[in-house]
């Protein structure tokens, strides 16, 4: 059946995405790249803001902002006017970091892209948005 074998190969796709993405992105995390795209998107944001976006538990996004706290890619700052509320901050070093991650994800797609011509490069985001769609 098409829809098993493209479940095959997508899902081997993006393994290979993610095993990649893993080494090249070290030390920073493929799960930090996502929080640091999405503050710098809405760069406005409180940690529960994070739970709509990501697959996870308020403990774990805590764990994650910790460690990205640690590392200086974020700062936490509570509010002046309701001291209860923490707003997260992207870096500098976690704009540079960002960026960094930006270009090996796109590396890495580009890679995977380049073992077919150019045409079928073009056909294949045109299908993949055709299936993507809620046309």
């Amino acid at each position: 059946m098409i829809s098993e074998d493209f479940s095959k190969v997508w899902m081997k796709l993006t393994k290979e995405w993610r095993i990649a993405l893993e080494q090249e992105l070290a030390p920073l995390t493929e799960g930090q790249l996502n929080i640091l795209e999405l503050l710098i998107q809405s760069p406005v944001m409180k940690p529960s803001d994070l739970l709509q976006y990501l697959n996870t538990t308020p403990a774990a996004i805590t764990t994650i902002l910790d460690r990205m706290e640690k590392n200086e890619l974020i700062e936490r700052v509570r509010d002046e006017a309701d001291r209860r509320i923490v707003w997260i901050h992207v870096t500098e070093k976690g704009k540079a970091e960002a960026d960094r991650g930006a270009k090996i994800k796109q590396d890495v797609i580009a890679r995977s892209l380049d073992k077919i011509s150019s045409h079928n490069q073009q056909l294949l985001v045109y299908l993949l948005g055709k299936v993507a769609s809620n046309e």
